[in-house]
């Protein structure tokens, strides 16, 4: 929906599980090989998708800042919320369209800017 896109410009990508030979050895490495494999792969650029689901660990946000991984982690947990409960009242609910995502994202994040506070 539109609060997804003020945020994050596409799908929040979820990475695939970690073999068990990469969660014995080096982990938290690991970790973070499969989120960059996750967007490599999927053509994602992580300046407009701060975030991704890590299978069988959880959600992971950064930012320019502390502050605004933070803002793209209460965002992430607030989205998920909502698409819980749209999934539960209408299973059949669709996507957002692709030139809605792209004006939502782009109006707080384009070039030409010009939606929310600025600093």
């Amino acid at each position: 929906g539109t609060t997804h896109a003020d945020h994050f410009h596409g799908p929040v990508p979820v990475t695939r599980v970690l073999t068990d030979d990469e969660t014995q050895d080096d982990y938290e490495h690991n970790t973070g090989r499969v989120i960059a494999e996750r967007f490599h792969a999927g053509g994602i650029d992580p300046a407009r998708v701060p975030a991704c689901l890590d299978a069988s660990h959880g959600p992971f946000t950064w930012g320019a800042s502390v502050e605004e991984a933070l803002e793209n982690a209460i965002a992430l947990e607030h989205i998920a919320a909502i698409a819980l409960h749209t999934v539960a009242l209408a299973a059949d609910a669709q996507p957002i369209s692709r030139a809605l995502l792209d004006k939502h994202f782009d109006r707080k994040h384009g070039p030409a800017a010009y939606y929310g506070q600025r600093s």
